[in-house]
C-alpha cells in the first residue's frame, strides 16, 4: 500500500462516519461554551462567590478582551462582513449542492459559530456601554453563555441528524 492510501485509510475523508469528527464537534462546543468572551466561566462563578480580587480580575480580563474584540471588529469588520458569508456560501454550495461531505461537515461546524461571533459582538458592545461591573457583568456573561449553549445544542442536534441521514443514505444494504 502506498503512503497516500495509508493516510486516507487512517484519516477517513467521510466526515460523518469518522469518530474524530464527533470528538472535534464535542470539544469544539464544550470549549466554546466554557470560554465566554475569552474568560473561563469558572472565573465568573468565583468572582460572584468571593468578590474582592477575583471580581476585579474578572472585570479587568473582560475589559481587555472586550476592547480587543471590538478593536478587531472596527478594523476589519467590513472585510469580515464580506468574506465570512462568501466562504460560508461557497462551503454550503460545495457541500450541499455538489455533495462534498467534508464541506458539509465544515459548514455545520463553522456556520453556527458565526452566530456565536455575532452574539459575542453584541455582548461586547453591551459590556462596553455600561454592563461592565458587578451583577450586570455577571448577568451579561451568564446570558451569553446560555445563548451560546443553546446555539451549540441546536447545532449538535442538526449535525447529528444530517450525519445520520448521510451515513444511512450511503450505506450499502
Amino acid at each position: 500500500m502506498d503512503w497516500y492510501g495509508t493516510v486516507f485509510e487512517v484519516i477517513d475523508m467521510r466526515s460523518f462516519s469518522n469518530l474524530w469528527f464527533w470528538i472535534v464537534l464535542a470539544v469544539f462546543w464544550s470549549s466554546t461554551s466554557h470560554w465566554v468572551l475569552g474568560v473561563p466561566f469558572d472565573m465568573v462563578a468565583r468572582a460572584k462567590r468571593q468578590g474582592g480580587q477575583a471580581e476585579q480580575d474578572l472585570e479587568d480580563l473582560v475589559r481587555i478582551n472586550t476592547n480587543r474584540f471590538l478593536f478587531i471588529i472596527e478594523e476589519s469588520g467590513l472585510v469580515m462582513a464580506a468574506v465570512v458569508p462568501a466562504l460560508l456560501v461557497a462551503g454550503a454550495l460545495l457541500g450541499f449542492y455538489y455533495k462534498v461531505e467534508l464541506a458539509q461537515a465544515i459548514v455545520l461546524l463553522v456556520g453556527p459559530m458565526t452566530l456565536v461571533g455575532l452574539l459575542t459582538l453584541s455582548t461586547a458592545r453591551k459590556i462596553q456601554n455600561g454592563e461592565n461591573a458587578g451583577e450586570a457583568l455577571w448577568r451579561r456573561l451568564r446570558l451569553h453563555r446560555l445563548y451560546t449553549q443553546l446555539i451549540g445544542i441546536v447545532s449538535i442536534f442538526v449535525t447529528a441528524l444530517w450525519g445520520m441521514f448521510v451515513n444511512l443514505s450511503v450505506m450499502p444494504f
